[in-house]
């Protein structure tokens, strides 16, 4: 069987795709958003984070030609967005969980005004 008719695998890829869409749809609305829904916002970024930090330690796990090839797509990815071709994408899901707990120090801080 190879990586992506694993149903393991497929159920994941379809949460992340709901999670992205999701996100994606409500992330301009962000700065007018309630405190209560920006909370909401920056969890179901956390859980996307870490299901896509899961697939990726899936997708590195795996030799099937079609993981490897996903693997790849997210290191071209990554290079789109800016980042060096030799970061670890590891080291960048990291980065990417500061960003998110920065985010909430703001919107914590829009608490204390």
């Amino acid at each position: 069987m190879s990586f992506l008719q694993s149903e393991l695998v497929r159920a994941g890829l379809v949460e992340i795709n709901e999670l992205q869409e999701e996100i994606f749809k409500d992330a301009m609305k962000f700065p007018s958003m309630s405190t209560e829904k920006q909370y909401e916002h920056l969890e179901k970024l956390e859980t996307l984070l870490e299901k896509q930090k899961i697939m990726y330690t899936r997708v590195c796990l795996s030799d099937d030609p079609e993981a490897q090839q996903i693997k790849e797509n997210i290191i071209d990815a990554s290079k789109m967005l800016g980042f060096p071709g030799d970061v670890d994408p590891g080291n960048l899901f990291n980065n990417m969980h500061m960003t998110i707990q920065n985010l909430r120090k703001l919107v914590e801080k829009g608490l204390d005004k």
